[in-house]
């Protein structure tokens, strides 16, 4: 959430933002709202105060008669207060709704477009697998070999449902543990946080309203997380944090829920996109400086860039375009893995920084060196996700007489170099 105070002052910037980001906000009303909101809180601060002059002159008076006027005049107040107060609140509403759909700025260095396909490719890392022999798809090599069950999958969960069995949840786990091990080394704490939040939660990283159709919520109106960004950032909210702790550096672990509800028909067969999963998420907060937000965010993609090579798994980063940030991000890059069986680079994991967009909703705050309260600086990035790591892994590792080699560093994890 941006300051309302910044967004007057910079009107233009703001609808450039939006226009930028393909957003939709009637910044005009916000500030016809605003006006509103800030003379009807001046008239209720002025009412209160003569409440309460009213209410320290009751005791005083001597003369019944007097007395009497002033509880009147007090009583009459009260009732002025009263509904000023439900206008307030209606005013507020649509204040706080329009607020929560102004976005972010994104920064200068990220390009014009409006979706994933206007993305630019910023980096290159190995050859692109090529076969000499009939190579097959992670679907094929991972049913053949019992690794996953679609079809049961789909008669318990339903569409787009699976099990991993023997070596598919054997290697999960492989990954699991390398990833700790790689992480954790530098310098990250491992948290296991809660995967059903109070809503707010997903207010506060902006996940919601906007993406509120693709969010699986319970009877009691929580929310399943789809990435542990959302209970991680939550677990210092309403806090003032002391600066020698930052940045603080977390890695998240958790099953993750998404409904896909705006991919219908894309990614029906295999792993790419399913409704749960499991994710590590490294999540940083860190001083207010947008130098620091840009060193850390450089440092958290190359971390995942290292993990993905220790593998050796072709992959190449792209800048997200405009058109491809979601409202709260200052400036994203994306990873994207080789799938041979698709002869194309799919997504694994994103890098994103926001500022004190989300520790503005979140009131996640330190005291600088001039003892000053300021918001901290927000950043998360993917560690790894499964099992969409296994589609790529999988596919690249097959070999002519039809087993999968494992990759160096996994095998101390896996406990052998290959499958089948």
């Amino acid at each position: 959430m941006l300051d309302i105070k910044f967004i007057l002052e910079n009107i233009d910037l703001v609808k450039a933002a939006a226009a930028k980001k393909n957003h939709e906000v009637d910044l005009n009303r916000l500030v016809i709202v605003d006006d509103k909101r800030r003379g009807a809180m001046q008239v209720l601060e002025e009412k209160r105060a003569e409440q309460n002059r009213v209410s320290d002159d009751i005791p005083k008076a001597t003369d019944n008669i007097i007395k009497q006027q002033l509880i009147t005049e007090m009583q009459a107040l009260k009732a002025e207060i009263q509904h000023d107060e439900k206008v307030l609140r209606s005013i507020m509403q649509e204040w706080q709704e329009i607020m929560l759909q102004v976005p972010n700025i994104p920064d200068i260095s990220v390009p014009d477009g409006k979706s994933d396909e206007d993305n630019e490719e910023i980096k290159v890392w190995g050859e692109k697998t090529k076969f000499d022999f009939d190579s097959k798809d992670h679907v094929e090599l991972m049913t053949k070999y019992k690794m996953v069950d679609f079809e049961r999958g789909t008669k318990v969960h339903g569409f787009r449902g699976y099990y991993l069995l023997g070596d598919g949840a054997r290697l999960s786990w492989a990954i699991w543990n390398y990833a700790n091990d790689f992480f954790s080394e530098k310098g990250f704490i491992p948290v296991l946080p809660p995967s059903i939040v109070r809503k707010e939660n997903l207010y506060g990283t902006g996940h919601l309203p906007n993406e509120g159709d693709d969010v699986y919520r319970t009877q009691d109106e929580d929310y399943l997380i789809g990435t542990s960004e959302v209970s991680v950032m939550g677990y210092r909210s309403n806090e003032i944090l002391d600066k020698s702790e930052l940045p603080l550096k977390w890695l998240g672990f958790s099953p993750c829920y998404r409904r896909e509800a705006g991919s219908h028909g894309k990614d029906t067969r295999g792993l790419i996109r399913v409704h749960e999963f499991y994710k590590m998420e490294q999540v940083i907060l860190c001083e207010a400086s947008h130098e620091e937000s840009v060193n850390q965010h450089e440092w958290l993609n190359r971390n995942t860039e290292e993990f993905i090579e220790s593998m050796n798994i072709p992959y190449h980063t792209v800048l997200n375009c405009g058109g491809d940030l979601g409202q709260g991000q200052v400036k994203k890059y994306d990873i994207e893995l080789w799938v041979p069986g698709e002869q194309k680079y799919r997504e694994i994991s994103s890098a994103s920084y926001f500022h004190d967009f989300q520790t503005r909703r979140f009131n996640i705050r330190y005291r600088d060196d001039e003892d000053k309260i300021r918001y901290a600086h927000s950043l998360n990035c993917t560690a790894i996700p499964t099992p969409r790591i296994l589609v790529s892994l999988v596919e690249n590792f097959q070999q002519p007489d039809g087993t999968i080699k494992i990759p160096e560093a996994l095998v101390p994890y896996f406990g052998k170099d290959q499958i089948g």
